[in-house]
Parts: C-alpha cells; sequence; structure tokens
C-alpha cells in the first residue's frame, strides 16, 4: 500500500506514535517501496520529512524512533535532502544529546550522500549551546573540523553569532571580542570566517551581557559605544543587561545616567528593566525610589508582576518593615495579582525576625485555612519559614507540630528546614536534641551542606565542644563543602577561647589563602580581643592594618576592644583620632563616621583637623547623593 501525501498527512499522528511503541520495524517497506525520481525530487521524501517532524516534535522528542528513521534511510543508499535532518538535530538538542546531534551532521555527506549548508551546521551548534552540560567549548572545533571537510561551506551571521555565544559560554571573553571585532581568531585556532560579516545588535548585546555577568562593567560599556560607533542601534536587552550588572555592583549613579541614555536612544523601559531597577534600588535599602519606580511602571505601559512585587517586599522585610511590606501584598491582591508562597514566606520571616510571631502566625492561620480568599497549599518554603520563625522564638514543641504536619501532608523537608530545627536546639542549650535531629536528617536522605555544618560547628564552640566542632570541620571538607563565614568565625572564636591564638591565627591566614570568603568585623574582633587579652599588642596592630588594607571597616567593637588593650598607656583618643584619619584616606567615610561617634559617646575629643576631614568627606558624599537622586527624578519624574 501506498500512502498519498494528504493521506499521510491526515493519518500521521496516531500511525507515527503507534509505530514507536511497536517492537516490530516501525517504517513499514510498503509505505516507501517503489521510490521514483522526478527532476530534483524523489518519491518518499515527503515522508520521510513528515516522519522526522512528527517524531521530533514529540514532547519529548521519540529518540527510538528517530534512530530507527535514520537507519532506514541509511539503508536506501541514495541522496537525501537537508531539510528531513534539521527536525532531528533539533530533537537531539532538546533532549539534552549534543554530541549525538553533532555525530548526525557529520555522518550527513557519508552515510546520507547530503551535504551540509550552514542551515545544518547551525542547528547542530544551537545543540551544543543548549544543553545545561558545560559543551560550549567544543563549539569552536566542532566548527573548525566542519570547514576543513567540507571547504564550500558557507557560513552566515547566525553562526557567526552562535560561535561568540559559545565563547561567551566557555569564558572566552577575550577571544569573543577578537572575534567581533576582527572576523577571526588567533593562529592557534586556525578559524577564519570566509565572509566579511558585520556584527548586528544580537553578536554586541550577547557579548556586552557576557561581559557584564563577569564584573567586566567598563569593557561592557567600552563596547556599548562602539557598537554604536560601528552604526548598530543598541537594543532595550543591550541596556538591561548592563542596567543588570550595575545594579548588582551597587552602582547607581552609573545605572541612573545609562537609563536616562537609555531613553534618549529610543529604547523605551521593558517590565524586565524596571524589575532590574526596582531590584538594584532594595539591594541599596532606597526602598521609597521603589516604591516610585512602581507607581511609575503604569504610566510606562509595563505592569508589575509578582518579581516586582517581591523583589519590594523582600526589600521590606530586610530592612526590617514587615508591616510596610504586608500593606505592599495587600496593595498587590488589591491590583488582581495574588501574592505567591515565596511572598508570604517573606512576610512570615520578617514578622517573627521583627519580634512579633502573632502576626507571623496570624499570617499562616489565614493563608492555610482553606475557606480564606488567600488560600495556598503550603510547600516547603513556607513550611520552612514558619519553622525557622518558630525556632528563632524558642518554640521548640511548635516546630515540632509544624514539622509532623509537614511530613504529614506529603511536604518534604529539606535541609534548610532541618538546619533550622538544629539551630533551635543549640540556642535552646540542647545540644543532644540538635545532635539527634542532625542523625534524623541524613537518615531521611537530606545531604547536609554549608549551612548546616555551619550551625552545628557554631553550636558545638559555643558550648566550648571545641573537639566535636574541630570534627564536624573534617567532617565537612571530606564532604566537600567549603566554610562559610560562620564556620570560620566560630572556629576561630572556639580556637582562641580554648587559648589556642596560633591556631585561630593560621585558620584566618586559611581563610584568606582560599579566597572563598572575606572576614568581616566579627572574625577581626574575636582575633584581636585574644591577641590583646594576651599581651600581643604589635600583632594586634598589623592584623588592625591589614583589617583596613582589605576593606573591612572596624565597629563600635573594634574600637572597645583596643580602647581596653590600651586604657593603661592612655593612647586611646590618640589611637581611635588616627584609625578615623587612616579611613578618611581610603575614602571610608562611613566607617570614619562611625568611630567619631564612639569617641563623642567617650568624650573622646578629635583633632580639629580629623573634624575637617570627616566634615569635608560627609558633605561631598551627601553631594554625590544629591545628585543621584536627581538623576532619578529628571528619568523618571
Amino acid at each position: 500500500m501506498r500512502l498519498g501525501l494528504t493521506e499521510l498527512r491526515v493519518n500521521s499522528r496516531p500511525s507515527f506514535r503507534s509505530f514507536s511503541h511497536d517492537p516490530s520495524p516501525p517504517l513499514a517497506d510498503e509505505i516507501f517501496r517503489s521510490a521514483r525520481r522526478s527532476g530534483a525530487y524523489t518519491q518518499g521524501d515527503a515522508t520521510y520529512l513528515s516522519l522526522a517532524r512528527a517524531f521530533s516534535d514529540a514532547a519529548p522528542p521519540d529518540l527510538p524512533a528517530l534512530r530507527r528513521l535514520l537507519s532506514r534511510m541509511r539503508r536506501d543508499r541514495r541522496p537525501f535532502p537537508e531539510r528531513v535532518f534539521i527536525p532531528i538535530i533539533r530533537a537531539f538538542g532538546r533532549a539534552g544529546l549534543p554530541l549525538a546531534a553533532i555525530r548526525l551532521f557529520d555522518r550527513l555527506l557519508p552515510a546520507f550522500r547530503c551535504a551540509p549548508s550552514a542551515r545544518s551546521l547551525n542547528s547542530a551548534l544551537a545543540a551544543l549551546l543548549s544543553s545545561p552540560h558545560p559543551f560550549a567549548s567544543l563549539a569552536l572545533p566542532f566548527i573548525s573540523s566542519a570547514l576543513r571537510r567540507h571547504p564550500s561551506l558557507s557560513l552566515n551571521l547566525l553562526t557567526f553569532n552562535l560561535l561568540l555565544k559559545a565563547l561567551c559560554h566557555s569564558g572566552s571573553l577575550d577571544r569573543a571580542l577578537s572575534l567581533l571585532r576582527d572576523h577571526h581568531l588567533d593562529a592557534a585556532d586556525g578559524l577564519r570566517l570566509p565572509l566579511p560579516l558585520r556584527p548586528d545588535v544580537y553578536s554586541y548585546s550577547t557579548l556586552i551581557d557576557a561581559l557584564a555577568r563577569a564584573g567586566r562593567l567598563d569593557d561592557a560599556l567600552a563596547l556599548l559605544d562602539e557598537m554604536q560607533l560601528d552604526g548598530v542601534a543598541p537594543s532595550t536587552v543591550t541596556f538591561n543587561s548592563l542596567l543588570r550588572a550595575l545594579c548588582h555592583a551597587g552602582d547607581l549613579h552609573r545605572a541612573a545616567k545609562l537609563a536616562r541614555y537609555m531613553l534618549l536612544k529610543g529604547c523605551p523601559p521593558t517590565l524586565a528593566t524596571y524589575n532590574t531597577l526596582v531590584h538594584g534600588l532594595c539591594l541599596r535599602g532606597r526602598l521609597d525610589d521603589a516604591a516610585a519606580l512602581l507607581a511609575r511602571m503604569p504610566r510606562d505601559g509595563c505592569t508589575p508582576n509578582e518579581i516586582t512585587y517581591g523583589t519590594l517586599v523582600d526589600g521590606l522585610v530586610r530592612l526590617g518593615r514587615p508591616s510596610d511590606a504586608k500593606h505592599l501584598a495587600e496593595h498587590m491582591a488589591a491590583n488582581g495579582l495574588r501574592p505567591n508562597e515565596f511572598i508570604y514566606s517573606a512576610l512570615i520571616a520578617g514578622f517573627f525576625r521583627s519580634g512579633d510571631p502573632d502576626e507571623a502566625m496570624r499570617i499562616w492561620d489565614e493563608i492555610t485555612t482553606t475557606t480564606s480568599s488567600s488560600y495556598i497549599k503550603p510547600n516547603t518554603v513556607l513550611y520552612t519559614a514558619l519553622i525557622d520563625g518558630l525556632c528563632r522564638h524558642g518554640r521548640m514543641e511548635a516546630a515540632e507540630e509544624a514539622l509532623g504536619k509537614m511530613t504529614a501532608e506529603d511536604c518534604t523537608p529539606n535541609v534548610l528546614t532541618f538546619s533550622s530545627i538544629i539551630r533551635g536546639y543549640f540556642q535552646a542549650g540542647n545540644s543532644q536534641r540538635a545532635l539527634a535531629t542532625w542523625h534524623r536528617m541524613v537518615e531521611l536522605g537530606c545531604e547536609p551542606n554549608e549551612v548546616s555544618y555551619s550551625i552545628l560547628i557554631h553550636g558545638f564552640c559555643e558550648e566550648g565542644k571545641l573537639k566535636d566542632g574541630m570534627m564536624a570541620w573534617k567532617n565537612m571538607l571530606n564532604k566537600g563543602c567549603t566554610p562559610d563565614l560562620v564556620a570560620y568565625t566560630s572556629m576561630i572564636r572556639g580556637l582562641c577561647e580554648a587559648g589556642m591564638v596560633d591556631g585561630g591565627m593560621r585558620l584566618f591566614n586559611d581563610m584568606l589563602a582560599r579566597g572563598d570568603v572575606e572576614p568581616d568585623a566579627v572574625t577581626y574582633n574575636t582575633l584581636f580581643h585574644s591577641l590583646l587579652i594576651g599581651g600581643n599588642r604589635t600583632r594586634a596592630m598589623v592584623l588592625l592594618g591589614r583589617m583596613l588594607d582589605r576593606g573591612c571597616d572596624p565597629d563600635p567593637v573594634t574600637c572597645n576592644i583596643f580602647l581596653k588593650g590600651l586604657v593603661v598607656e592612655g593612647k586611646g583618643r590618640e589611637f581611635l583620632d588616627g584609625l578615623v584619619v587612616r579611613l578618611i584616606k581610603r575614602e571610608r567615610v562611613e566607617g570614619a563616621s562611625e568611630i567619631m561617634e564612639v569617641m563623642l559617646r567617650k568624650c573622646l575629643a578629635p583633632e580639629a583637623s580629623t573634624w575637617e576631614k570627616v566634615l569635608r568627606g560627609v558633605c561631598k558624599r551627601k553631594k554625590v547623593w544629591r545628585m543621584i537622586d536627581e538623576c532619578w527624578g529628571k528619568m523618571w519624574g
């Protein structure tokens, strides 16, 4: 029986699906029998193409059927058009099998007598980039090999952009810049694009985004200028990448200038633009400005979404303003957007941490009551926020009860859930229950992470169980977990309190050498206290210099520790005055102002010249903030 093309299209879906589950060969010989050529058309090509599309478009792609289809085509021993293979190559990419896509491309000519073009090459290259695995580094060798085997292969702009993307994904940003500017890579790569290609907005945006994400903001901004000199107009996507990086770096001044420049270039802000700016303002604690942007969004045709409101709610909670966050969530609901579990978990955590557990429980009861309009089925995020809050307030029985309900409702506790309970028991002075909860977590298959190990180490060291803390430390390293700041500081404090100051210093130096964690004032203060108590004033002064050089400002605790150590010599005022001057020279006005407050509270008058330096720094800083506010007003007012 021979199917016509019309009949094939009508019956393709059920027939092809049944083929993929039939253990016998799925492609009946009758469909492809007596293939005849008519000009450039071979009878059966349309059938193969329909089958390839049907099996490839399935969710997920029917890979066994595609492989059987390819085997059947190979047995035909005749040329096939390239369009038959395009959906198959793309299907391999979507299925997370980029190497299978590459192998199929390599077999097109020898196995199927199909001369590949840029279309199949681009499909295979896109398959490499679509995989979450690090296959992007194979893109350059793949293209080089393809050009050697197919000298007539002509690359196009899409190939160029995909190669740029591959280099960016593999971290080869300088090579990507070379490719963008010169259209070829260095001699060691052996790749020269055969045609002069003019980069488009996608080309520049890809590299600008990669540079911005890598923290190379100056290079990214310079490339923005270069892009426009080359006659390529930037898009909103281009600006959004830069705004995201500037806001993440806390550089709101340049972000404001760039946003204004974006408007002048005719790129209207999108929802992504607003969400980026709102997030950046929240990171800097400028919630009022973020709220002003929220009010402006409708005027620019942008409707705030869950991300916009969620960012603001989280920012208000972090600033200790859960009541304002709750009002914002109510405003969100009034505008037709239902708060999700992440917003409610932030509210619950915020009220617990601000010392209002009753309001947190009231919100919990409201959203977990099935008859309530705010009902949300509790998930792991919500339960963890509740359990963490109860543990912080010492309500361990209520926390255990909530954990029981959580498991009864088939909601699986995660490592953060158990870590909250472990911390709660340590805070309650019940290390045995904390350790029992740890063992329970492990028995349930919940793998400990850096946070849980930090809580365990901190709890042991706080109770003076240094040996147990060191065992937990070694176990954490053996598991491949990187110690965080809490773990390092806890171990350093435990060693120092046990009289092992040299051991604490060695661990401190190990933290600096690893480079994964930067010590904060609490870490330094622990060592300052132990060194000065032991009479090691010189080492304490050297460590203070390292603290300033690494960008960590002393806090009031630091001042008090040194004042106690220097009180016998009567040099407390001179020491703090000099510390203020050292910070001013480093342009760290906030740290200098904080130490000035300590001096005034202790009636230690600074030198007149020190007063002048601090006032100049503060006034200069206020001027900068005023200019930033003026920029925001001009842009969004």
